[in-house]
């Protein structure tokens, strides 16, 4: 069932906590973070002194929270979003100077934030336009660009089971790490577009991951047809179009992409949802009841359990 709310907000990032399953944050384009702590059904704003928020995340390691702004700040708050510290080293990093925003060149924003589950120091910061930085201090300190990333960050993520396996999915392609973020591997043979924005893994396989992919930005973005697909990649081989039951290409692009529970989950940018059952072999459109969804620009896989039986939900923006 579909439920809308912050309608007109400008919402565009959101973030789960998931030790506490009803709290729920939203960034705003123009309002700062307002958090839920009832799943959703009313919110409230918590005070982050940055308006222009691009994205949140939770730690799993340490239940911190953290919002990215544009111009490119960094806050985290550890009292679940009650105050906010800037974390004022990701802007003494060397390469700030040439952080830039491709359609507002005169900004930049912190496009995706990943903080390790497995370690509550170790943090990914991705600038768009800027670089993939890293810190191993809990965002005290940061090092610049890692080698073999992709300097155009879209999104991030750990494996949540791996310690130290990451995944990028970026402007130029697809990247993936093994020791914590400090170098990356580029990963896109096998794909016809490179322009990819969402990236998602298999929580049950540190070798089967996720991409949505475009011929670029102005196809991707652009209200148009973004000749948009959704490629899987399993145990190093080459990246493979998931194609059985997906309209051909996506008329839509997939912002959201999300695995769990043997499931992969894909949101569009005009509101339609997809589903597999089958780690992407196959493919159905989800029917929602409810409100209308516009377009779908984050997903959130939440569990919870319930007088012994578990109820697995998705959350969505």
């Amino acid at each position: 069932m579909v439920e809308f709310s912050l309608g007109g907000s400008g919402a565009q990032c959101l973030a789960v906590d998931r030790a506490e399953r009803d709290t729920v944050y939203v960034g705003l384009a123009e309002a700062g973070v307002h958090r839920s702590r009832d799943g959703g059904l009313t919110w409230a704003d918590s005070g982050l002194p940055e308006l222009g928020v691009f994205s949140l995340a939770v730690s799993a390691a340490d239940g911190a929270v953290y919002a990215g702004t544009e111009p490119s700040r960094l806050f985290r708050s550890d009292d679940r979003g009650q105050s906010w510290r800037e974390l004022e080293g990701l802007l003494e990093l060397p390469s700030r100077p040439t952080w830039s925003f491709p359609p507002r060149p005169w900004t930049s924003h912190v496009r995706w934030i990943a903080p390790s589950p497995h370690d509550a120091d170790v943090i990914l910061a991705g600038i768009e336009l800027g670089g993939l930085m890293r810190s191993i201090d809990g965002g005290a300190t940061w090092q610049d660009h890692r080698p073999g990333a992709q300097r155009d960050v879209h999104s991030l993520a750990w494996h949540p089971r791996v310690a130290g396996r990451a995944y990028e999915a970026a402007g130029g392609g697809a990247a993936w790490s093994e020791d914590w973020g400090t170098s990356w591997h580029p990963a896109d043979e096998g794909r016809d577009r490179h322009y990819t924005w969402s990236v998602t893994v298999d929580p049950d396989d540190a070798n089967r991951w996720y991409v949505s992919a475009s011929t670029g930005p102005f196809a991707a973005h652009g209200g148009g047809d973004p000749q948009a697909r959704i490629y899987r990649r399993r145990d190093g081989e080459p990246w493979q179009p998931l194609t059985d039951g997906l309209p051909q290409p996506l008329p839509a692009m997939p912002y959201a992409l999300l695995a769990a529970d043997s499931r992969v989950f894909a949101g569009l940018a005009d509101g339609q949802l997809w589903e597999s059952r089958d780690r992407g072999d196959t493919w159905t459109a989800v029917k929602l009841e409810g409100d209308t969804l516009s377009g779908v620009l984050a997903l959130a896989h939440v569990t919870r359990v319930r007088d012994a039986k578990i109820d697995s939900e998705l959350d969505g923006l």
